[in-house]
């Protein structure tokens, strides 16, 4: 065993995965498939919005003045002369003593200066015919319930910055301002591996010293949480050639590999090797618990640099490593502005924790509102903490970090992840 590597503590190997890593070429693609997506240059608007003076109600365009005197007990009566629906322009002009009756949205008639709601009136809610008079009961102001050009974006106004995330609110403001596409950075594409003759398909019947593959199928849902184009592999055996012969399948596609298995010391494990074989090995060992067998690599592919990581077998570990090491880069490559991207906050222990001698321990938690301080959280076990125990990993909401060789009594304070949001 002397020549082994010495334990790289976990924010060295995590600088060393960063390193060099940046975001892929950028596209164009159509605003209905940009959700998710990372801007890759300023989006400015080429409109005024609103574009022109509309309602904010649906109601009765008027003149404010015609109404000010308006009480339940003493309404105003105004003839209708007809309507303006949405989308349509209005042909009609609100003239002394006369109303149209609005749609929300609908462009304001020349004569109007205001609108009255539908329910400070005595016309019928919903759908209706247009009446031939309408008694308003309250005076609305000048100005009041309309929308006014320019009140929401200028024309040439910035409306959001590279790196922004495509979220629901970004892509109403896109589609809103005119942008029919938007120029992004492409997804990053991850290819999955398991490694391990024992493993069959999920839902297949195990035969002897067999169990199911769950890593591939948890990695892939984790790529693709992280934003990431995936593809699930299968399982390559337990030979050097059969694993060699799946990752240059897999490098001439992707650029970010992901294994899990074969990477630790055992006769049968050939992960080292065969990224030795590909690439460059940058590390392998990590001074955390759990995840210590861990190797990292990187491939130069048709002038594309491919990282590679081979992830330890046992399925928490598998998890751990990937929130730690893979996830930042995903998010990197895609163009985000923050590699670490969970919620990280302080919380305090409902129950003593022990660390582990010379690494950092990665605990599974359930995280909750801390009774006694406000805007707190508290930790506490989500179960075994074992690496194998997918049980405790699935109740679980957060991780924390225990600094090599600690022994924390309850009420300790330690930096928590949040992975999830908290019931």
């Amino acid at each position: 065993m002397a020549d082994l590597p010495d334990l790289l503590p976990l924010a060295e190997a995590q600088r060393r995965v960063l390193d060099g890593v940046s975001a892929l070429p950028t596209e164009v693609v159509g605003i209905a498939e940009a959700g998710g997506r990372v801007l890759a240059e300023p989006a400015q608007s080429a409109l005024t919005l609103p574009v022109w003076i509309n309602s904010a109600m649906d109601g009765f365009a008027v003149r404010a003045a015609e109404v000010a005197s308006a009480t339940r007990a003493q309404p105003v009566v105004l003839r209708v002369l007809g309507e303006v629906p949405a989308g349509r322009a209005p042909d009609l002009a609100v003239e002394p003593g006369t109303a149209l009756r609005i749609m929300t949205g609908a462009m304001m008639p020349d004569g109007a200066d205001t609108v009255v709601p539908v329910e400070q009136t005595d016309a019928p809610a919903g759908a209706s015919e247009i009446p031939a008079t309408v008694a308003v009961y309250v005076p609305t102001s000048s100005g009041e319930n309309l929308r006014l050009p320019g009140s929401d974006v200028s024309a040439g106004a910035l409306l959001l910055d590279a790196g922004r995330s495509l979220d629901a609110a970004a892509i109403a403001l896109l589609a809103a301002t005119g942008h029919g596409s938007v120029h992004v950075y492409r997804r990053p594409r991850v290819a999955v591996i398991s490694t391990g003759d024992e493993l069959v398909a999920p839902g297949e019947p195990l035969g002897p010293a067999q169990i199911h593959d769950s890593n591939s199928y948890a990695l892939a849902a984790q790529a693709v949480e992280a934003g990431a184009e995936v593809r699930r592999l299968g399982v390559a055996g337990d030979t050097l050639a059969a694993l060699v012969d799946m990752l240059r399948g897999a490098v001439a596609w992707a650029d970010v590999v992901v294994l899990s298995g074969g990477v630790s010391l055992g006769a049968h494990d050939h992960v080292k090797a065969a990224f030795a074989e590909l690439g460059s090995l940058s590390l392998w060992r990590v001074a955390i618990k759990p995840g210590r067998p861990f190797a990292y690599a990187r491939a130069q592919v048709d002038g594309r640099s491919v990282a590679l990581f081979g992830l330890p077998g046992n399925p928490v570990s598998v998890f751990v490593t990937f929130e730690l090491f893979v996830r930042p880069v995903i998010r990197q490559l895609e163009g985000r502005l923050v590699a670490f991207d969970r919620p990280t906050r302080m919380a305090r222990l409902t129950q003593p924790m022990r660390g582990s001698s010379g690494r950092h321990t990665i605990a599974r938690v359930i995280l909750a509102a801390d009774p006694e301080r406000p805007d707190g959280l508290v930790a506490r076990s989500s179960g075994g903490q074992d690496s194998y125990m997918l049980g405790s990993l699935a109740k679980a909401n957060g991780m924390i970090f225990i600094p090599p060789d600690a022994d924390l009594p309850a009420g300790a304070e330690v930096v928590a992840w949040e992975l999830r949001a908290r019931d």
